[in-house]
C-alpha cells in the first residue's frame, strides 16, 4: 500500500487530494512545521535523505517531489479519467500546466520569500518576481475566460496542481482582480475529493 508523508500547509496537500480524488488505499505519516521557523521536521530525512514532503513510499522504494510523485500514480494506479489521451489535442496544454505549476508558477514566490528573507523588499530584485508572477496569473485568468476548468468543462489533474499557484496567489496578493480564477477555484475547492483532504489532512492554510 502507498505510504503518504503528509506535511502541514505544504504541497503535499496535492498528493492527498489526489489519492482521494482517484480513490486509491494509502496511509498518512502526518508531520507538522515547526512553529517559528515553519520548516518540516528532522523526522522527514527518516523517509527519505533529501528530507522534504511530500514523500511517498512504495513497492519501488521512495520518491519526493509532488510533481514526480503525482506521474508516479498516475502511470502505475490509472489516471481515473482525469488525464487526457496521447492523441487528445487537450494533452499539450495539460502537460504545459503540470509543468508550469512546479516551476514557473511558483519560482517567483519562493523567490520572494527568499528575498524578503535576505532584506531585498522593496528592491529590483523583489519587483522583478513580482512581475514574474503577475505574468503567471494573467495567464491562468485567460486560459479559463468562459471555461469551468483549465482544459475547458472537463476537470482534470492539471486542476489539483495549478491550483496551488492560485491558492498561493490568494493568499499571499488576493485575487479579487482575477474573477475567473476565483470562480474556477472555489469550484475545485467544492469537490468531495478536496473537502474528504481537508477533513482527513488536517491544517492547510490556503483552503479558504
Amino acid at each position: 500500500m502507498l505510504k503518504l508523508h503528509h506535511l502541514n500547509h505544504s504541497r503535499s496537500f496535492r498528493v492527498y487530494w489526489l489519492l482521494e480524488e482517484l480513490g486509491l488505499p494509502f496511509e498518512v505519516v502526518r508531520h507538522e512545521r515547526h512553529p517559528e521557523t515553519r520548516m518540516g521536521p528532522p523526522a522527514l530525512k527518516a523517509a527519505h535523505p533529501i528530507g522534504k514532503a511530500p514523500a511517498l513510499e512504495t513497492e519501488d522504494g521512495v520518491m519526493v517531489e509532488s510533481g514526480a510523485i503525482i506521474d508516479y500514480i498516475l502511470r502505475r494506479h490509472g489516471d481515473g479519467g482525469l488525464v487526457p489521451a496521447d492523441d487528445s489535442p487537450d494533452l499539450m496544454r495539460y502537460l504545459e500546466w503540470m509543468h508550469i505549476a512546479v516551476s514557473i508558477g511558483t519560482m517567483p514566490i519562493m523567490l520572494k520569500v527568499y528575498g524578503l528573507a535576505a532584506g531585498l523588499a522593496g528592491t529590483a530584485f523583489d519587483e522583478r518576481a513580482d512581475a514574474e508572477f503577475t505574468s503567471v496569473l494573467n495567464y491562468i485568468e485567460q486560459s479559463l475566460e468562459g471555461r469551468d476548468y483549465l482544459l475547458g468543462d472537463r476537470f482534470s489533474v492539471a486542476d489539483i496542481q495549478v491550483s496551488f499557484v492560485a491558492e498561493l496567489a490568494r493568499a499571499l496578493i488576493g485575487i479579487d482582480a482575477y474573477p475567473n480564477m476565483q470562480a474556477w477555484l472555489g469550484r475545485v475547492h467544492a469537490r468531495p475529493s478536496f473537502r474528504a483532504t481537508i477533513a482527513k489532512g488536517g491544517e492547510y492554510a490556503y483552503a479558504s
